[in-house]
């Protein structure tokens, strides 16, 4: 399973593949639009993790698309 990361760049979220130099896709606007987007892409390219960052870097969060593939039995 890939592994992607959604991270904010500026005024921008770019979601980038790990280890990769480049961003597969770049967002203009709010984050959750960006989720939602970052979503859609990985649905449509025989999925992924995605882990959401915060402004300040950390993750806040990791999700799996699509959720069947989601390796954990944990809640979320």
């Amino acid at each position: 399973m890939e592994n992607y990361h959604l991270v904010k760049d500026g005024e921008n979220w770019k979601l980038k593949k790990q280890n990769a130099t480049r961003a597969s896709k770049v967002f203009e606007g709010n984050k959750e639009d960006a989720i939602r987007e970052s979503a859609q892409f990985l649905k449509g390219n025989e999925g992924g993790s995605l882990k959401i960052h915060k402004t300040d870097g950390k993750i806040q969060e990791e999700r799996t698309y699509p959720k069947a593939n989601d390796p954990s039995e944990s809640k979320g």
